[in-house]
């Protein structure tokens, strides 16, 4: 029970900054017998489609301003596929079991993703590259770190996951002000030209 809700909320809340690499890391697990994986996240088809997909979010999340665009599109993906992942990993998909792992990865993801997206949109304001490139290396290792956590050692992974959910709605909300307040700037300064 404690290994399931642990793989459920580090594999839901990774999904939200990376869905794809979250859900390539589970079938690897799997495949490794790392950890008790659901077998469909194994399955070569799955793998290949994950490993595609994050090659292709790897490339676009280095790029400034397609990474918004990137991140706006998966708004919706991200806590659907998270919802997904928990549905699978919480179980039979005819028990109420797996409707409350689907709400609970998906509401995780949203809450990863929200800051992930805020984030992002802050540091698009700064004219160097260099930013995204690093955000974008901290949250893939951050998701295969997390997932991994999540395998080795349960409890520690639902403690971080809380720290993280935390940390998360803080800080969207703090950047969503500090944007905020960035763009009325902007808008003023047209205004004045």
């Amino acid at each position: 029970m404690l290994e399931t809700a642990a793989l459920l909320a580090g594999s839901g809340w990774a999904a939200g900054l990376n869905l794809y690499l979250a859900t390539l890391m589970l079938g690897i697990a799997g495949r490794l017998g790392w950890g008790d994986v659901p077998q469909v996240l194994t399955r070569t088809d799955v793998m290949i489609v994950a490993g595609v997909l994050f090659a292709i979010e790897f490339a676009v999340d280095k790029i400034p301003f397609l990474d918004n665009v990137w991140d706006a599109i998966h708004t919706f993906v991200r806590p659907i596929g998270a919802g997904a992942l928990g549905a699978v990993v919480a179980g039979d998909a005819s028990s109420i079991g797996a409707a409350a792992g689907a709400i609970v990865a998906g509401l995780l993801a949203l809450d990863a993703h929200g800051a992930k997206a805020t984030t992002r949109v802050v540091a698009n304001t700064s004219p160097e590259p260099f930013s995204n490139i690093g955000l974008s290396l901290v949250e893939d290792a951050g998701v295969a770190l997390l997932v991994a956590l999540a395998l080795a050692n349960p409890t520690l992974a639902l403690i971080v996951v809380g720290v993280l959910v935390v940390a998360a709605a803080a800080l969207t909300m703090w950047l969503f002000r500090l944007a905020r307040r960035n763009w009325r700037k902007v808008r003023r300064w047209f205004a004045g030209v």
